[in-house]
């Protein structure tokens, strides 16, 4: 994916953002789509949600949300071109290698639209859920797209400062919620977020504003992903991908071999 299709992308310094997200584990980044694309990209949205559960995939999570006031919808890249091109902005790529390295894998690509009156998840971290502890290095980022304006009160995702420096599960202080803040940016913006960060969902406490976010998670190759999209995308949409996209959503035979550098020699 070239800039070409985002043209406010080309050639934005993005070295401080990249040095808070090395040193904080998180960072906002201001103004990566255009307002009205980010409109447009969240009609798009709903029209994904409707087109999901048309094909059988509830939108409603009873093991995550409290009620069906969260609307998740999954297999995005499946559902829609613009969730592919958003999945590989040239400023996404950026920030996921300036933490990951050059070589890395696509997770997951979700969304979550909090409607007034839901609730939280369970607190979490992307990483806790993907391989056992300690969790010694930044193997995951998520880089979650502001479809709407995203406030404490209409249910901005909520995290723990300092929390990508635990390692283990008993660093994790009993009263862990109570250090909980909200990422708060405009529509349009991008939340770059750090897989060790322990984080959850907002509240929606207004009484007439959806909040809608998407979640791209991006990890380090020698981890398996949250979705095998070998098998989540149709063969029509795997004809759509260009060759460095079949290579970051792993929908090809050949495994991690030259992906992972390291002192080893092989003879």
């Amino acid at each position: 994916m070239t800039s070409t299709k985002f043209p406010e992308a080309a050639g934005r310094d993005l070295t401080q953002y990249q040095s808070q997200l090395a040193t904080d584990g998180y960072c906002i980044i201001p103004s990566v789509l255009p307002p009205s694309l980010a409109s447009s990209v969240l009609a798009r949205l709903w029209d994904a949600a409707s087109e999901s559960r048309k094909r059988g995939n509830d939108t409603y999570m009873s093991k995550l949300d409290p009620n069906e006031n969260n609307v998740r919808v999954f297999y995005l890249m499946e559902l829609d071109e613009i969730f592919r091109d958003l999945i590989a902005h040239p400023t996404a790529v950026a920030m996921v290698q300036s933490l990951l390295g050059e070589e890395f894998l696509v997770s997951n690509f979700t969304a979550n639209i909090a409607r007034p009156g839901s609730g939280s998840m369970g607190l979490h971290s992307d990483l806790s859920l993907q391989c056992p502890d300690p969790w010694l290095k930044a193997w995951g980022l998520n880089v979650i797209w502001c479809l709407t304006d995203v406030t404490f009160e209409n249910g901005g995702t909520l995290f723990i400062p300092g929390s990508h420096k635990w390692t283990t599960p008993s660093d994790i202080p009993e009263d862990a919620e109570s250090m909980l803040q909200p990422f708060e940016a405009k529509a349009g913006s991008i939340v770059c977020m750090e897989g060790r960060i322990w984080h959850t969902s907002g509240k929606n406490i207004t009484k007439d504003q959806d909040r809608a976010l998407l979640f791209g998670a991006y990890n380090a190759p020698f981890l398996r992903g949250q979705v095998n999209w070998a098998a989540g995308l149709s063969e029509k949409t795997k004809e759509t991908l260009t060759p460095q996209m079949r290579d970051w959503l792993g929908v090809d035979a050949k495994g991690n071999m030259e992906r992972v550098k390291g002192v080893n020699k092989v003879y």
